[in-house]
């Protein structure tokens, strides 16, 4: 099997970050928001685009077409 070194570096450096906190899940977990807090990246949230009418319109009409092929 191949190894491939970035990978091998990679897992070295999971394992390094893990050790730190004793493989505690909720411990890296936490760390990990507050270096989401502390970056300067701003966070969007959007909301879930609605289909429009005349989309919601023409895949239902798409189904039945497609029901009444099937019949």
């Amino acid at each position: 099997m191949y190894d491939d070194p970035i990978v091998a570096e990679i897992r070295k450096l999971r394992d390094e970050y893990a050790r730190r906190f004793g493989y505690d899940l909720e411990a890296i977990c936490r760390d990990l928001r507050e270096q989401q807090e502390r970056g300067d990246r701003r966070i969007v949230r959007r909301q879930p685009n609605r289909p429009s009418s005349q989309n919601a319109l023409a895949a239902a009409t798409a189904v039945r077409r497609s029901e009444a092929r099937e019949s």
